[in-house]
């Protein structure tokens, strides 16, 4: 393994690099940015968007927090239950069903399924999907639970970073990050990894 340091910039260039360079044109490819919350994967998802657009690829630019499941059934065990966050928050059969199968079977997609505060129907109609439609997904542990991607980018911290980064009351958080990065090993299963301890240097982790 070793370790390649870019900018803010080089980071977006190197991701719209690889989903440009995943064959045809026309063949649509879904593409997840995860992270900790502090790591901003929204903020790089975003960056994503007007990049692969001047390319020529269509854009649906989708949150995971707009997919989770009902209030009812995440907060089943509390609203401060780690384990319930890693493995029960996100809808997983909703994304896939909704925007990841959606723009290959169907050719359409959905922006929203949920209001993440209320748990409320969002109300949200369909969005067409063109050929070579570019998906561009943010969340936090996501990897590992069964998401239709075809490229994964992992904003990677240390722990002690993460802890720091973490605001005291969303401390209990941190059990279900110990969980995910022994359990999804986020590092390994993602196709780019970026460390982010830094994030005005941050550095491309690439194999050999």
């Amino acid at each position: 393994m070793r370790v390649e340091p870019l900018t803010p910039d080089g980071v977006v260039d190197h991701v719209v690099a690889r989903v440009l360079g995943r064959g045809a044109g026309d063949v649509p490819v879904r593409v997840l940015v995860d992270g900790h919350p502090s790591t901003r994967p929204e903020a790089l998802a975003d960056a994503l968007v007007e990049p692969l657009r001047a390319a020529g690829r269509p854009v649906a630019r989708v949150r995971v927090r707009d997919f989770l499941r009902a209030r009812s059934l995440r907060l089943e065990r509390g609203r401060r239950d780690a384990d319930a966050l890693l493995d029960e928050w996100i809808d997983v059969d909703g994304l896939n069903r909704e925007v990841l199968g959606a723009v290959v079977t169907r050719g359409r997609w959905l922006p929203s399924l949920r209001d993440p505060d209320t748990g409320r129907s969002a109300r949200a109609g369909y969005e067409e999907a063109p050929p070579g439609t570019v998906v561009v997904l943010d969340g936090s542990l996501a990897l590992g639970r069964g998401l239709d991607v075809d490229l994964a980018v992992h904003l990677a911290l240390r722990p002690a970073t993460e802890t720091r980064n973490t605001p005291l009351d969303d401390a209990w958080t941190l059990a279900a990050y110990g969980r995910y990065r022994r359990e999804a090993q986020p590092e390994r299963r993602a196709d780019v990894v970026v460390r982010v301890d830094h994030p005005d240097r941050p550095a491309l982790v690439l194999p050999g």
